[in-house]
């Protein structure tokens, strides 16, 4: 039970990070990116290209690779997405725009990458014991990446300007925007630290299942959606809480039934909320 519990700790950090930048990003802009699955993706082969292609230290790869998705979330918005919300268009046709974009996105990675796995060079792992945990040095990695991102979010959006923007946006852009917030400013930094995340979660994921291949971040969506919702839709501290939740459910299921269902696990929660608490566990007046 205990090394199940590990793992559920793991899966929730890397939860954690892909949920609350689509929470985010899904509260100041009120529609799902569909083509989500696919920044995670893009993020882990970036720092593949960065590390492997022009011979960077990893490191170095994993926070130039987040950067870079966080910048194409902002130019996604700008040169995509925007004009269609400028124009008012209904929200469901935005679904629409993102699920194309995932079918375009997982193409091009497919075309550019090719089909093959691949993985990061990470350093020869050794286990580590903390209790009846038994933790690597990757593992570790990832629970402190998150746990430092975590925080980061919070302190951004209770201690800086722009992320009370981000808040009043949440709670009403025209709103917002009559007090004199400059809502486009807000929008692309919200993008920017989605895209961010989003690569980052990749990342860190792939040091979670050691290889990848071109599909590894649509897969992972719905256990994403499943943390959102339960979560609470557009709250991040929800974002946070469904992840844990979530990941540990995942993990110690496979202490009752094949681990190949454990997935299912995460639907049958997600049901669950959809049918008891529609709004999720933390339930806002606002969203961020």
């Amino acid at each position: 039970m205990a090394l199940s519990l590990g793992f559920g700790l793991i899966t929730a950090s890397v939860l954690a990070l892909a949920a609350v930048g689509l929470s985010l990003q899904f509260g100041v802009t009120n529609y799902i990116n569909f083509a989500y699955g696919e920044f995670l993706t893009l993020g882990a082969y970036f720092a593949w290209t960065l590390s492997h292609g022009l011979g960077l230290n990893l490191w170095l790869s994993v926070g130039l690779a987040a950067l870079l998705m966080g910048l194409f979330g902002v130019l996604l918005n700008r040169f995509l997405l925007k004009p269609f919300t400028q124009k008012g268009v209904p929200l469901h046709f935005l679904l629409v725009v993102t699920f194309g974009l995932s079918l375009f996105l997982s193409n091009l990675i497919l075309a550019i990458w090719g089909p093959n796995f691949k993985t990061l060079d990470l350093p020869r792992e050794t286990p580590h014991r903390f209790g009846l945990f038994l933790f690597t040095n990757s593992q570790l990695t990832i629970i402190a990446i998150a746990a430092v991102a975590m925080l980061g979010v919070h302190l951004l959006l209770t201690r800086t300007e722009i992320g009370k923007a981000m808040r009043a946006m949440s709670d009403s852009t025209d709103l917002a925007q009559v007090s004199g917030i400059d809502t486009n400013r807000i929008t692309s930094f919200t993008w920017l630290v989605s895209g961010a995340l989003a690569g980052l979660a990749g990342i860190v994921l792939v040091m979670n299942i050691n290889s990848f291949q071109p599909s590894f971040g649509g897969e992972f969506l719905f256990v994403i959606f499943a943390a959102v919702i339960l979560g609470g839709v557009g709250s991040p501290y929800g974002a946070m809480l469904g992840a844990l939740v979530i990941g540990l459910a995942t993990e110690m299921s496979a202490i009752f039934v094949n681990s190949a269902y454990k997935n299912d696990v995460a639907f049958a929660l997600l049901i669950l909320t959809l049918l008891l608490r529609p709004s999720g566990i933390i339930r806002m007046a606002g969203k961020v």
